[in-house]
Parts: structure tokens; C-alpha cells; sequence
């Protein structure tokens, strides 16, 4: 914001710009007028924090210029704010429809390695009844060698 800034003070020549307020921070000053609160109020006027010390120096049509050049950089502020709020709520919303999208992907798995893990318990058992079998075979095998010899 503060290249913004400092174009709009390059670009504004009909506009009265002071020396110290060409860092202004719309977010600084209302830290600033949030601690005053905490200590115990605000001044009486609010017009030091807006117009900085030099301002009491200027006319009322420079101030008037000042103020409408800080209420421009403000409203630029805000609309960087606003702009990125939409970029992020977008984003947002996208990594909802993944997470979403994730989700069914992950319950269609669970199911999937529910139906898999069944099968396996499945065969499992089919495999110990043929290996019994086989047993049992085999013992049938080696009685009637036995019968022969």
C-alpha cells in the first residue's frame, strides 16, 4: 500500500500533501486511536490524528485537499482489502469442493477396503477347509499305501 501511496501523492498535484504523513497507515491510526482508548479516552479533538501537527499551518481548502487524497488512499486500501477478501473466499470455497470431493473419495475407499477385507476372510476360511481337506486326504493316501506294502 505504500507504493500506492506514494503514486497517489506523485499524481494528486492539486492536492496538499504534508511531509509527515506520507508514511499514513489507515490500519497505524486506528491502532493509535484503539490504545488511546485503552489509556483512557480519546482528546477532545480528533483532528490532530487525522491532520498530523503541520496541518494547524495549512488552509482550510489544503486541508480539505489532504483530507480528500487520504480518504482516495483509504478507499484504495479498502479495495485491496476487499479484492483480496474475494481471492480468499474463492480459495476458500475451492478447498471446500476438494475437501468435499476428498471425503467421498475416502468413503468410497473405506467401503472398497471393507468389501476387500471380507473377501480376504472369505478365502481365508475357503483355504483352511481345502488344507483340511488336504490333510485328511493325504492321511487317506498314506493308510492305504500302508494296505498295499
Amino acid at each position: 500500500s505504500s507504493k500506492i501511496r506514494n503514486l497517489e501523492v506523485q499524481s494528486a498535484d492539486d492536492v496538499a500533501v504534508l511531509e509527515d504523513c506520507t508514511d499514513f497507515s489507515l490500519a497505524k491510526t486506528i491502532s493509535k486511536i484503539e490504545e488511546k482508548l485503552e489509556r483512557g479516552g480519546l482528546p477532545d479533538c480528533l483532528h490532530d490524528d487525522i491532520i498530523p501537527s503541520a496541518g494547524n499551518e495549512i488552509g482550510a481548502e489544503a486541508q480539505i485537499r489532504f483530507l480528500k487524497a487520504k480518504l482516495r488512499v483509504m478507499q484504495e486500501e479498502l479495495d485491496t482489502v476487499v479484492c483480496e477478501y474475494r481471492k480468499k473466499d474463492d480459495e476458500n470455497q475451492n478447498l471446500k469442493s476438494r475437501l468435499k470431493d476428498t471425503e467421498e473419495e475416502n468413503s468410497r475407499l473405506q467401503r472398497t477396503i471393507s468389501m476387500q477385507h471380507s473377501q480376504t476372510e472369505k478365502y481365508k476360511m475357503l483355504s483352511q477347509e481345502a488344507n483340511k481337506k488336504s490333510e485328511g486326504l493325504q492321511q487317506e493316501v498314506i493308510a492305504l499305501e500302508k494296505v498295499l506294502q
